[in-house]
């Protein structure tokens, strides 16, 4: 990668296959908007203050606590590692489940009685779900900000340093949700571009629509820029993302369909995948399987949830599609010329949910293949239809189904996994499991491989691996080298 108009990082992605002695193990990135990037040092002079900041639940908000750590650093804040050193400390929630709500809660409980001058906030969706609570709840919190507000974060940090208490950022219908100045990049491998955010749908379950709004999409040539400066930067990995990413409609005069973005992002120079997450099947089309069949960069995997077998659980969740349209999707998948892995969303226990209603859902395991699913309990969530409807079912009842779900769909992907014993796959390496002297990596179609090598260093590269043994969540090879 040459070096005209200095691109500068803490470590650059091209010495991540030969890097220096001393690299340090978590590499960031820095990247403005405006197009150039820089290390954390070059964003400003620093404030003398620091942040640590915790990310729980989803890729959504992974990639907005790297907005957030960029607007930080432009205001002259450093990262730091632990808690006890911040002056500021901040957790990004997830409110999509109650176990999720409640770590969150007993992290805010730790501080009460040793916060010591700290600024202690609350962002993303458990900050827009509970709101002035979380002050009721945790009076020690200064700052409670939804991630529609996080431009507005210089500000509202600026009321909290001028003595302000209890300072709130809750916005959601707006389109700035996506535009911050600057992103700060902290995986060195693969990189997230925000191209759609809320939801329009009202699953009866769900919490999105009043955690992150109605959806707004994001002009293409916006995304698209970003793509290309990801691109310039030395990424080769780009995953679109969206509660509803195929819901995506671009806003601006150009008028490009989810399946064109798709193509042109795929058609950035350096780009090799491009993967996107998440699909909802009411808007999941024939035309996104051909699309991967034809544009080598598509990865070859899609995530579809379908949350229950049912049609009569399906239609009690308001998930507009009945199992038969959702197996129908399924068959466009199947039948493409490239073998595209199919991962997907399970609730067990959604109330009314009977014997049979499960039994459909297992029968639907068996009949789709998946490659994976994610599989919980329901949660009653505030501001849901679900919450207040009859026949509840009880929490034992709930895990005594989970438990075979997971078993039934541990035994699929045993069988499916072991077919691939023998054949090479292209991966891309992203990790080292140095006490078990392996490197870890990901196809195409998402597939985690653990494999040996002779050769020391490998993050970030492209290698080409054969499969000798698999169970039911990795494969295990060895590179070809």
């Amino acid at each position: 990668m040459g070096q005209s108009s200095i691109k500068r990082f803490d470590v650059g992605v091209e010495t991540l296959a030969n890097p220096p002695s001393g690299v340090p193990a978590k590499v960031r990135l820095v990247e403005h908007v405006g197009g150039e990037l820089a290390s954390s040092a070059e964003i400003a002079p620093s404030s003398g203050k620091s942040f640590y900041l915790e990310t729980f639940g989803c890729q959504m908000n992974v990639h907005d606590s790297e907005k957030v750590a960029g607007v930080l650093l432009a205001r002259g804040y450093r990262s730091v590692e632990t808690p006890i050193e911040a002056d500021l400390v901040l957790y990004n929630t997830c409110s999509i489940r109650e176990k999720a709500a409640q770590k969150v809660f007993a992290r805010l409980g730790d501080w009460k009685t040793q916060s010591d001058g700290k600024v202690i906030g609350v962002l993303g969706c458990l900050a827009q779900q509970e709101g002035e609570e979380i002050f009721e709840r945790a009076p020690w919190v200064s700052l409670v900000c939804g991630s529609a507000s996080y431009r507005r974060l210089p500000e509202l940090i600026a009321e909290i340093e001028s003595g302000g208490r209890r300072v709130m950022g809750l916005d959601l219908d707006t389109d700035e949700t996506f535009e911050t100045e600057i992103t700060r990049r902290d995986n060195p491998i693969r990189a997230y571009i925000t191209i759609i955010e809320g939801c329009d749908y009202s699953c009866a379950y769900c919490v999105v629509p009043h955690t992150r709004g109605p959806e707004r999409s994001r002009a293409s040539d916006a995304v698209l820029a970003e793509a290309r400066r990801l691109a310039d930067a030395g990424y080769t990995e780009i995953q679109l993302l969206g509660q509803t990413v195929n819901s995506y409609r671009d806003p601006s005069p150009r008028g490009k369909s989810f399946v064109d973005l798709l193509r042109d992002v795929a058609a950035i120079e350096g780009i090799r995948r491009v993967r996107f997450t998440t699909s909802h099947p009411n808007d999941f089309h024939r035309e996104i399987v051909d699309a991967i069949d034809a544009t080598h960069e598509l990865c070859d995997h899609i995530h579809l949830p379908v949350q229950s077998g049912s049609t009569q659980i399906l239609r009690a969740m308001r998930r507009t599609y009945s199992r038969d349209e959702y197996l129908e999707k399924i068959s466009w998948i199947k039948n493409a010329r490239r073998r595209i892995s199919i991962t997907s969303d399970m609730i067990v226990g959604f109330p009314g949910e009977t014997e049979r209603d499960f039994e459909d859902s297992l029968t639907l395991l068996d009949s789709c293949g998946y490659d994976a699913v994610f599989a919980f309990t329901y949660s009653p969530r505030p501001n849901t239809p679900a919450r207040d409807m009859a026949d509840a079912i009880p929490e034992s009842e709930k895990s005594k189904r989970l438990a075979v779900m997971q078993e039934r769909q541990r035994q699929i992907q045993a069988a499916q996994n072991e077919k691939f014993v023998g054949e090479s796959f292209e991966v891309l390496v992203d990790g080292r499991h140095a006490a078990r002297r392996q490197w870890a990596g990901r196809t195409t179609s998402n597939r985690i491989v653990n494999f040996t090598s002779p050769r020391e260093i490998l993050l970030g590269e492209y290698l080409h691996v054969r499969i000798t043994r698999s169970g039911p969540n990795s494969l295990v090879g060895e590179h070809l080298s």
